[in-house]
């Protein structure tokens, strides 16, 4: 909950850790944020998304927060999917804690915040579709079956270099995930789950909401969402994740 006694004018303020190749993230924040808020960027070195650039990259993670905390935020999120799910069940939580301490604001990170998202809407089974390379794809499904996640579906792009996992658009989020989930999965499934903070999606939820019949998440979505529960402010955003007032707090 802010308290906002001292100062009542000023405005809520996100933090992001994000990769220095993502050109995702801070768009969507921004786009969707609450009236009120704003969004406030760290970065971190990155460039290819592989196992090791992404291992090295989290080493900067707490410095990020340390200097976010310079700029008076009211939360920090660390949005890099799977910069904080690559080290299994467990990192995510270290993650958020040295965060914390770090910028002296409540932390999540994107991978926590998927499992919370998929958590509050009863989801199970599920699918997953990436950018990624196989074995990011391995890492992730590893990390969501660890955590309770029952992965039935995860199909990846191929792709290392974060650019042109930027250069996406909704459309081929859209397009992938048809591909990936045909009608007789979505009848088997709880929700579908997008997953990458660089991979421009969530203006695709609604529409894929609509043709599969299930929830879909995003990795933006689902750490926006977390990061405002945790600030107790409520969100409008596209999907059913968003859709109930209990979910906001």
């Amino acid at each position: 909950m802010i308290d906002d006694d001292d100062d009542p004018e000023r405005s809520v303020r996100l933090g992001l850790i994000v990769p220095s190749s993502n050109t995702t993230a801070e768009p969507e924040f921004r786009e969707f944020a609450p009236g009120g808020t704003t969004v406030h960027a760290a970065r971190m070195a990155l460039e290819d998304v592989t196992v090791d650039a992404l291992d090295a990259m989290s080493h900067d993670a707490v410095r990020g927060g340390e200097l976010l905390g310079h700029a008076d935020v009211d939360a920090v999120a660390y949005a890099c999917t799977t910069g904080s799910l690559l080290h299994g069940p467990g990192f995510d939580a270290e993650l958020e804690a040295d965060i914390s301490e770090a910028a002296g604001v409540p932390a999540v990170a994107t991978a926590r915040s998927v499992c919370r998202a998929l958590e509050a809407l009863g989801a199970e089974r599920i699918a997953v579709v990436t950018p990624y390379t196989a074995d990011l794809d391995a890492k992730e499904r590893e990390f969501l079956e660890a955590t309770g996640f029952e992965v039935v579906a995860i199909e990846g792009r191929g792709i290392e270099a974060n650019t042109e996992i930027g250069a996406l658009e909704p459309t081929n989020a859209r397009k992938q995930v048809l591909e990936v989930v045909d009608a007789d999965l979505a009848a088997s499934i709880d929700a579908a789950f997008l997953s990458c903070t660089n991979y421009r999606s969530l203006d695709a939820v609604d529409t894929l909401e609509a043709e599969l019949g299930v929830p879909v998440i995003t990795s933006n979505g689902a750490t926006l969402w977390d990061l405002c529960r945790r600030l107790d402010i409520a969100v409008e955003a596209p999907g059913a994740l968003f859709a109930e007032p209990s979910r906001h707090v």
